[in-house]
């Protein structure tokens, strides 16, 4: 083996380079696990991503855990995890403190104007990137649409959507007979689980134990957030929206859309918006020192997961991928995040493009409308170009963020 062909060296230019999303990132996997170095064949590598998708947590970030462990065990697999989180956690921790210090300046606030704008039009993208993929037929539409009924007028919360879509697709979409495989012995199972969930809860009982209440409700929230992120970070947001801005009161609409935005500008899982939003909700809550030990806490029990159910259950993964229910639900669960993805579409662009919305209930029913009279043009048009950037032109996403920060400074100068 080469010194460059070492997992240390190969997972780290993985993490370094894993801008993106999970399409640029899986790509890139495939480029220097499966053809340039031949770690993986294509079938295996196929069934490691379909594995990875039916676990809760970022697919790209579990590949890279997976293949890492296909290359030198236990130790490798946390390597390869971790270096492809930790540069980008690092970045997201840096640009939180930064937004933390100086958010509220008017430039900022102007530069982040032209960001929201954008991320109205990065979360349509994913819609429609998603919609096409997740939508094969009648059923998975009609999930979709229940999903985006359930979150935007009954307001169910996302994890009660999650179960009730996986039962959905394993009841109501076609699936083929199961094929006979016999579970393979996998005798470290119970030590792996056990240390897995020790090493996961460790902080959030200490926090509890140590008299710390709002640090043990961030290792409880992200902790539940942890069980439930199927389908993206994406998804995940429209709960998180839901419930950190209405239920906890930790950060404002505007202020979820700048984590979002400054998220996307960096390497590794989208899902270290987790991070960003706890450090702001820690700030606001004791200082920068709270914010700090806020960060670790989500970035622990957000991630410590992930490397459970992937080095818990690699061993049997060939028989995982004969189990054709599991798939079912997965289609269920992912036609249903098309529907929370369009819930959060459609609450970014009422936040951004209207100066005003009101409730409005009947019966069971409860939605936010927009106020039609307080329209602003500016975050309108600033979207619809950068939609057509993305969409039309297939524009790199760093790219149409720094140039619709700069049409929000522009927007803000001209009044």
């Amino acid at each position: 083996m080469r010194p460059d062909e070492t997992p240390l060296r190969v997972f780290g230019r993985i993490g370094l380079l894993s801008f993106g999303g999970p399409a640029a990132q899986i790509a890139l996997m495939h480029r220097e696990l499966v053809e340039r170095r031949s770690w993986l064949s294509e079938p295996e590598f196929l069934r490691a991503l379909s594995f990875c998708m039916l676990l809760p947590g970022p697919e790209a970030m579990q590949l890279a855990t997976y293949a890492g462990w296909r290359r030198g065990g236990i130790p490798a697999g946390l390597l390869a995890g971790g270096l492809f989180v930790l540069p980008g956690a690092a970045v997201v921790l840096a640009l939180a403190a930064l937004y933390a210090a100086f958010g509220t300046l008017p430039v900022v606030a102007a530069l982040f104007l032209g960001v929201k704008a954008a991320v109205v039009a990065i979360v349509i993208e994913a819609l429609v990137r998603v919609a096409r993929r997740a939508l094969a037929g009648r059923r998975e539409r009609l999930l979709a649409v229940a999903a985006f009924a359930g979150i935007f007028a009954l307001n169910l919360p996302y994890p009660l959507i999650v179960v009730l879509a996986g039962l959905a697709g394993a009841l109501w979409l076609s699936r083929p007979p199961n094929l006979p495989a016999p579970v393979p012995p996998h005798p470290r199972f119970a030590a792996i689980t056990a240390t897995g969930l020790g090493l996961w809860w460790a902080p959030v009982l200490l926090a509890a134990a140590a008299g710390a209440p709002f640090l043990t409700a961030v290792g409880l929230y992200f902790s539940k957030l942890a069980v439930v992120t199927f389908g993206g970070a994406y998804a995940v947001l429209a709960y998180m929206t839901q419930t950190v801005v209405h239920d906890f009161g930790w950060l404002t609409t505007p202020q979820m859309m700048d984590a979002l935005g400054l998220a996307e500008t960096t390497p590794g899982p989208l899902i270290l918006v987790t991070e960003f939003v706890a450090y702001l909700a820690g700030h606001g809550a004791g200082g920068p020192g709270l914010g700090l030990a806020a960060a670790a806490m989500a970035l622990w029990v957000t991630f410590v997961p992930c490397f459970l159910w992937v080095l818990a259950l690699a061993p049997i993964v060939e028989w995982i991928a004969t189990r054709p229910r599991l798939g079912a639900a997965l289609k269920g669960i992912s036609a249903a995040v098309v529907g929370v993805i369009g819930t959060l579409a459609v609450w970014f662009a009422m936040h951004v493009f209207f100066a005003t919305t009101e409730p409005f209930a009947l019966g069971p029913l409860s939605v936010t409308l927009p106020h039609p009279a307080s329209l602003q043009p500016w975050p309108l048009g600033i979207s619809l170009v950068a939609g057509w950037l993305l969409l039309a032109r297939h524009w790199n996403l760093v790219a149409v963020l720094a140039l619709s920060a700069l049409a929000g400074l522009a927007a803000a100068s001209f009044g």
